[in-house]
Parts: C-alpha cells; sequence; structure tokens
C-alpha cells in the first residue's frame, strides 16, 4: 500500500513504495519510446521558457509618470504596445524640440 502525504494546501499525493516504484521504472524503461530521463540527462536539460516578466532591454528607466485621461484611454485604445507608442511620440517630440 502506497504511503500518502499531505501537503500544506490539504492535498493528499500518494507516494508509492520500493517494489511499486521499481515496478513503475521497470515499465517505463522497457517502454521504447518513453525512457525517463538519467541524472545527466537532467542535469543538461534546460528550462523551456523563464516565469515572470522577460527581462527588458536595460535602457530604459521606470518612472511614474501622470497623463491625462483622455490622451492615455486614446493610446490605450490603439490596442497591445500603447507603452512604447508614448514612448515613441515623446521621442518624436525631444527629437523635434532639442
Amino acid at each position: 500500500m502506497p504511503t500518502t502525504i499531505k501537503t500544506r494546501s490539504g492535498r493528499v499525493l500518494l507516494v508509492p513504495n520500493a517494489q511499486e516504484d521499481a515496478q513503475i521504472n521497470q515499465a517505463a524503461w522497457s517502454d521504447p519510446d518513453a525512457h525517463p530521463l538519467t541524472d545527466a540527462e537532467w542535469s543538461q536539460a534546460q528550462p523551456l521558457m523563464r516565469r515572470g516578466r522577460p527581462l527588458g532591454s536595460g535602457s530604459k528607466t521606470q518612472v511614474t509618470l501622470r497623463l491625462d485621461t483622455d490622451v492615455l484611454e486614446s493610446f490605450k485604445a490603439t490596442g497591445a504596445g500603447w507603452q512604447t507608442r508614448i514612448n515613441d511620440a515623446l521621442r518624436s517630440w525631444h527629437e523635434q524640440h532639442a
């Protein structure tokens, strides 16, 4: 009979005993299409993607900026990338007035 472990969230996990674990491993190794990874293969594994926000370019500074509501809403109404479009508009103004 498998051992049970209760997690902090209240879930109950079944942990196989040594005999059941051996049977599971034997079945896995006998499947030619689905061999388990060895420790060496696991050490070479790379995550498919990072969790969280992607790294920035390093050339931008985060600021807090108050904008008129109608201006902000008009940029947001243009869809994804509205912050980049605000940056582009500010850059254009700066280039014309510098």
